[in-house]
């Protein structure tokens, strides 16, 4: 009987398709992916890879993203159930609210939100470029959704801008107590704290180094130290490991777990592929006034 790990090699060739993972995703669907990354990196990729099928093993909104840049591919997700709360935690009414009582803003968006929250802004952002393009928008006043943590560390750095925050949250990262912070470090006082920006600002203020998945991976990797504790989710220690086989890596509690991202197993990825199910579909209407966001996003970055 053909194995699950060839029967995915086969319908990836017959079907010219590609493996996008973000880093949250299980360990052996990393291994299997073609590229591996954050959502930055992997929206990048999106554009740039020749193949017509793209299979998307992360959260609904990455897919979504995916296929508004791409919209003569086909996009599969191999969870559909696999969705991201902090992503509907915005709302369309408030950001025509603020809009109104606002001048001389802008609307932000974090790249963790819906195609059609995505309609409505002015440029997204992900956790790894969020500071330099906030830096060079003109505007005075920025209104932030979905993630209120992210918003206040990126305000944090920026105190020449006015932030107007949203109630939004990742449940995995403001989870992350300083408590806990503190239990970590006594135990492992020679070790490195390295937190994603979606923690609280008092969890931050505790850390040795502050970033997106691939920083954290990247800061691992080239500094000199041998242990590391990681707050953010559980699924980037299959990378940390694989790039640093000799340092050790702690998780500050047990609960560092994204739920969606777990939902997605290789029998999944085959089963979508083979069957084609699951594909994203994005209205045009959506596509046209969602992609712009998204673009300037690609091109505030270079």
């Amino acid at each position: 009987m053909e194995s699950v790990l060839s029967k995915i090699e086969r319908l990836k060739n017959e079907k010219d398709a590609v493996i996008l993972a973000h880093y949250y995703v299980n360990d052996d669907i990393q291994a299997i992916a073609d590229y591996v990354g954050d959502s930055y990196y992997l929206s990048k990729v999106a554009v740039e890879v020749p193949q017509k099928v793209i299979v998307f093993c992360g959260v609904t909104f990455m897919g979504e993203s995916a296929k508004i840049l791409n919209p003569g591919k086909t996009v599969i997700m191999p969870e559909a159930g696999a969705d991201c709360p902090m992503a509907h935690m915005a709302s369309i009414e408030k950001i025509k609210d603020v809009r109104e009582k606002q001048d001389d803003l802008a609307v932000v968006c974090y790249i963790n939100s819906t195609a059609e929250i995505k309609k409505y802004v002015d440029v997204c952002v992900t956790s790894s470029n969020a500071l330099k393009i906030i830096k060079a928008l003109p505007q005075k006043n920025i209104y932030f959704v979905p993630d209120e943590n992210l918003g206040r560390y990126v305000a944090s750095m920026i105190p020449e801008k006015n932030f107007i925050f949203n109630d939004g949250f990742c449940h995995v990262h403001d989870e992350i107590m300083i408590d806990e912070i503190e239990e970590a470090k006594a135990a492992h006082p020679k070790a490195k704290v390295l937190v994603h920006p979606e923690c609280t600002m008092v969890v931050i203020a505790s850390a040795d180094y502050v970033g997106s998945t691939s920083g954290i991976i990247d800061y691992a990797t080239d500094s000199d130290a041998e242990e590391f504790i990681i707050g953010t989710e559980i699924g980037i220690l299959y990378q940390l490991k694989k790039k640093n086989p000799t340092k050790k890596f702690y998780t500050v509690n047990s609960a560092q777990v994204c739920p969606n991202m777990k939902k997605i197993t290789l029998k999944k990825v085959a089963f979508a592929l083979d069957r084609m199910i699951n594909q994203v579909e994005i209205d045009e209407e959506t596509r046209i006034k969602a992609v712009k966001s998204l673009e300037k996003m690609l091109e505030l970055s270079k």
